[in-house]
């Protein structure tokens, strides 16, 4: 842990860099800017244990307010107000909100709630995410996926490093943190040349035994990703692993409920996905992953292949439709998914 506090403190003050916002936009301007955006969805589930089941509903729906405040201060604040999340029973709730102090050009430094500095994918904006949900491995390793504490990032596509490092209560939003341990995050991200990225990540987090009488609980992650783009086409690859000691969660991720169970386990997963953008603003995607709710156990790895077609309308309206073929080594039945869903930032 000291080596990779050492590494990334000394990237921040040796690297002059342009630095990075970690919200889903950065205040163009003083004075206050309105800003969010809106994904209602149909959803068709396949199911021949239960009946089909296919609704409309919601993903997001969120509403901010973002600005610059003279001098080198500068605030995000953003509601989540879809009445289908299972986070809060439907109601709305604050999610991110932080105050960021940017004086310096090569290190930003934000206190309040914020993303999960790991994963590519988790730090993609909800609206920018090329399949309509995430994969399954983000959605259960990469969590809790926002957390309230301090950040300091730096960088930008156009240098060589950008780098992040949080240190959060790792309880989530909801909870209060219960005792003096920490979570600590970690990303960087090497841009070796402007068509390719390569990222790292890393997480560790300590808290107060689920089971009485027993030595703290431990979480570690561990992540690697890459990216390659160039012209329309475009390729994304990710990993992750974790290990839970004493107890374990699931659940967690955008708008889910995060659920504690005691245990031991360690988890893998990863995804890879291409695509390409006609110039009829038609968009494929194909993404196929992977996730194995436990790996000293056989026949539980799940598989999951995405079909899906991004249609863009304009810079704020895309239209997405996602055919999932769902594939359980442990429990063979058809659970494949339809979706529909239209995303309107404004």
């Amino acid at each position: 842990m000291k080596k990779l506090y050492a590494l990334l403190f000394a990237i921040a003050f040796c690297l002059p860099m342009m630095v990075n916002a970690q919200g889903c936009d950065e205040p163009s301007g003083e004075g206050v800017n309105v800003f969010g955006f809106i994904q209602p969805k149909y959803q068709y589930n396949e199911n021949a244990a239960n009946d089909d089941t296919n609704t409309f509903d919601f993903n997001r729906a969120r509403i901010g307010v973002m600005g610059k405040i003279p001098y080198d201060i500068s605030y995000y604040v953003v509601l989540e107000a879809s009445p289908d999340n299972t986070r809060h029973d439907g109601d709305a709730y604050l999610l991110d909100a932080f105050v960021t102090y940017s004086r310096f050009d090569f290190a930003k430094i934000s206190l309040g709630s914020f993303k999960s500095p790991i994963s590519m994918e988790l730090n993609t904006p909800c609206h920018k995410l090329h399949t309509i949900n995430r994969s399954r491995v983000v959605e259960q390793l990469a969590t809790p996926d926002r957390d309230r504490g301090f950040m300091i990032l730096g960088g930008a596509d156009t240098t060589l490093f950008q780098y992040s490092f949080a240190v959060t209560n790792g309880t989530g939003l909801f909870d209060k943190d219960d005792n003096k341990k920490k979570d600590y995050a970690a990303r960087v991200v090497l841009n070796p040349h402007k068509n390719f990225k390569i990222g790292a990540s890393y997480k560790y987090g300590e808290s107060a035994s689920a089971t009485a009488g027993m030595p703290d609980d431990e979480r570690t992650r561990y992540g690697a990703d890459l990216q390659y783009k160039t012209g329309a086409f475009m390729l994304q690859a990710e990993y992750l692993y974790g290990k839970d000691v004493g107890s374990y969660t699931t659940g967690g991720g955008c708008g889910e409920e995060l659920t504690l169970h005691q245990g031991s386990v360690k988890r893998d997963g990863g995804f890879i996905m291409a695509m390409y953008k006609f110039n009829n603003n038609l968009q494929p995607v194909f993404k196929c992953e992977f996730f194995d709710s436990d790996k000293d156990m056989g026949n539980n790895t799940e598989f999951c292949t995405t079909y899906g077609l991004n249609y863009f309308l304009n810079d704020w309206t895309k239209i997405q439709a996602n055919y999932v073929y769902r594939a359980e080594r442990a429990d063979e039945i058809d659970n494949d998914i339809f979706m529909l869903q239209v995303t309107v930032k404004f």
